[in-house]
């Protein structure tokens, strides 16, 4: 194994500027066709609309579903290997997964440890790594403008995602619950819990889109990092927050005041997000994930596992199945 040379890119990624479209209005309808012989304008209206629906795109029902692994190299991997440096989207407030450690100042965690794994896999090198602090809400727009190669974020892959980013095959597997004071009465994901109270997610979240779905008559304050709802639980300013359940669970090893409560309600799975034209590259991830589970107790994954989740999420005896689509 090479030498670790990791650069630091200290600031987050900024705000990307949203791009404004103006869509010009109708001016008129078209007239309906003419019925058919024999036939009315209705049933012709009826026949095109079962026309659009049976060209429309299937339903999502596997989002988990990635490309199979292989090892030859596209030009995402060429381009990768012509800078010499695989530039990772990260985050450094998120404890156990990627956060700078205060002793070392130097990034680590699940997430890190799986960027290294990528590194050496591509380049040989664990530390040619040139890594992005990328808040929540900013990871989507990174990999669209190319500002990074890939996101390792505790990302959870789903349908809408899937068509604005591509995802490798699923390296972690968790679901939504609630983080609040010890001494609070928020005791689970519901109206008699949260009715009137005051709830955290990071905006751009899983958490976020499931208080847009049902808030259960709860006040959301969105933020631009899960730290950051941590911090407002702790000031009072919030009386709970709604995160995924691997990250609550090091939230409340990082602050012993607060503790998970209810059950996690929904199950979501992390995976590696790349842009959408770098299939070469989704491949390639993949077959480093093989890679990284294999080898049973004994896998870099479960290794990772031990050394930084254990403590807090008991009872993992294996890394999630990869699914296929192809």
């Amino acid at each position: 194994m090479g030498e670790r040379r990791t650069t630091w890119v200290g600031t987050a990624v900024g705000a990307l500027a949203a791009v404004v479209c103006a869509l010009s209005a109708l001016a008129a309808l078209s007239a309906p066709s003419p019925a058919p012989p024999g036939g009315t304008a209705a049933g012709g209206r009826a026949a095109r609309a079962e026309a659009v629906a049976a060209e429309a795109p299937p339903a999502c029902t596997d989002p988990e579903a990635s490309l199979r692994p292989v090892t030859t190299d596209g030009p995402a991997v060429r381009r990768i290997k012509d800078r010499g440096r695989l530039i990772a989207g990260v985050d450094q407030n998120s404890y156990r997964w990627g956060y700078r450690d205060p002793a070392t100042r130097e990034l680590s965690g699940f997430d890190i440890d799986l960027v290294h794994a990528i590194a050496k896999a591509v380049l040989g090198d664990p530390g040619k790594v040139t890594f992005l602090t990328i808040p929540t809400n900013q990871r989507i727009p990174a990999l669209q403008k190319g500002k990074v190669d890939i996101i390792v974020r505790t990302m959870t892959i789903n349908c809408e995602r899937i068509g604005q980013v591509a995802f490798s095959t699923a390296y972690f597997e968790t679901g939504q619950q609630l983080l609040a004071p010890k001494d609070s009465p928020v005791t689970g994901f519901d109206d008699a819990s949260l009715g009137g109270r005051r709830v955290c997610a990071a905006k751009g979240s899983t958490a976020e889109s499931e208080l847009r779905r049902n808030a259960h008559s709860a006040t959301v304050t969105t933020v631009p990092n899960q730290l950051d709802c941590l911090v407002r639980l702790q000031l009072g300013q919030v009386d709970a927050v709604l995160t995924d359940s691997a990250l609550a669970a090091g939230q409340a090893a990082q602050d012993p005041s607060v503790r998970l409560v209810g059950k996690p309600f929904t199950t979501e799975s992390y995976g590696v997000a790349m842009n959408l034209r770098d299939e070469d590259l989704v491949r390639r991830v993949n077959a480093v994930l093989e890679d990284y589970r294999r080898g049973g107790d004994g896998s870099p994954w479960m290794l990772a596992y031990r050394k930084w989740l254990a403590a807090d999420l008991k009872g993992i005896t294996a890394p999630p199945e990869p699914k296929y689509r192809d």
